[in-house]
C-alpha cells in the first residue's frame, strides 16, 4: 500500500481542474516500488481507462512528469520506476523482463486496476510487451515508444571513474546527444544522472534488450496496438518496421528524440490521443 495517500486538496498554485500529481511507495515482490501518479481533479465515474507508463534504461519514471499533467486530465495515469531505478528497491542481481513485468503486475494487483492502458518506452516497451502477455485480460490497448525489434547496440557501459572526473565529459556529451537539439540544460543534467545512478540496473536491462524476442511476444496478442518511432527509429531502422505486427498501427515522429517525454510531452499526448480515446 502507499506510504500516504493522495490529498483531495488541490496543490498550491494549482489550477482549477488540473490533476493532482503525486508520488508514493507501493508494494511489490522485490521491496518498495516508488510510483509517480496524476489523478483526474473531480474523478468520477467519467474517469478514462487508467494508463501505466513504463520508462526506457537507464532512466526513471520521472521522465514522465510533464506528461502526467497533460494526460492526468481525464484518467489516472502511473509511471512507477522500474525495480532497481529511480528510487525503488532493486531485484535480484541479473533481473530481466518477466522480472520487471512481475513486479508491476504486483503494482496491478494492489491498485485492483481492473483495466488499463499500456505505454512503454524502449525497455519499457519490452516490460509492457510481457505483462500484456501475462495477463491480457487487463490491457486494453498498447503503446510502444521506440521499440527494440531486433537486436541491436545498447548504449555503451559507464567509464571507469577518473579521479579528476573527466570521465564525465563524455557521459555529458552523449546525454546531450540523447535529449536532442533544444533540451534544456536541466533535461541533459537529469538524463546524466539516471545514467550514473542506475548503471547497475541499467547493465541487466542491455543485456535483456539483446536476448528478448519481442516480436514472438507481440505475435499472440489481440489487443489494439500503438508503435511510436522517433528520430534514430526513422533514420537508421527504418527496416525495422518490417518486424511490426501488421495490426500495429504506425505513426514516426522524425523530428522528436529520446527525450519526448520530457521535451515535448504535448506532441507525445497528440500522437497518441485519438488511439487511447
Amino acid at each position: 500500500m502507499p506510504k500516504e495517500s493522495p490529498s483531495r486538496r488541490p496543490t498550491p498554485g494549482q489550477a482549477p481542474g488540473s490533476p493532482r500529481v503525486r508520488r508514493g511507495y507501493f508494494e511489490c515482490r522485490y521491496g518498495q516500488l516508488h510510483v509517480h501518479n496524476a489523478i483526474p481533479s473531480g474523478g468520477g465515474f467519467e474517469e478514462g481507462t487508467p494508463l501505466l507508463c513504463l520508462h526506457p534504461s537507464p532512466r526513471c519514471g520521472r521522465i514522465f512528469q510533464r506528461f502526467l499533467v497533460i494526460a492526468g486530465a481525464g484518467r489516472s495515469v502511473f509511471a512507477p520506476d522500474l525495480p532497481g531505478f529511480g528510487d525503488s528497491d532493486a531485484p535480484p542481481a541479473r533481473a530481466g523482463v518477466a522480472e520487471h513485468a512481475a513486479a508491476i503486475g504486483d503494482f496491478i494487483d494492489t491498485m485492483r486496476l481492473r483495466q488499463i492502458d499500456l505505454l512503454g518506452q524502449r525497455y519499457g516497451a519490452l516490460v509492457a510487451a510481457e505483462l500484456a502477455a501475462a495477463r491480457p485480460e487487463r490491457v486494453r490497448r498498447m503503446v510502444l515508444v521506440s521499440p527494440p525489434l531486433a537486436a541491436g547496440a545498447t548504449d555503451p557501459p559507464l567509464p571507469a571513474p577518473a579521479a579528476d572526473g573527466s570521465h564525465l565529459h563524455e557521459e555529458w556529451i552523449r546525454a546531450v546527444a540523447y535529449c536532442g537539439p533544444g533540451a534544456s540544460p536541466e533535461t541533459v543534467s537529469g538524463a546524466l544522472a539516471d545514467r550514473l545512478r542506475n548503471a547497475s540496473q541499467a547493465t541487466a536491462a542491455a543485456a535483456a534488450e539483446r536476448t528478448y524476442s519481442l516480436r514472438t511476444r507481440l505475435a499472440p496478442l489481440s489487443m489494439p496496438l500503438l508503435v511510436l518511432r522517433l528520430r534514430d527509429d526513422v533514420v537508421a531502422h527504418a527496416a525495422q518496421a518490417r518486424e511490426l505486427p501488421a495490426r500495429a498501427r504506425l505513426i514516426e515522429l522524425p523530428d522528436r528524440g529520446a527525450s519526448l517525454f520530457e521535451t515535448a510531452p504535448e506532441a507525445a499526448a497528440r500522437a497518441m490521443e485519438s488511439f487511447l480515446r
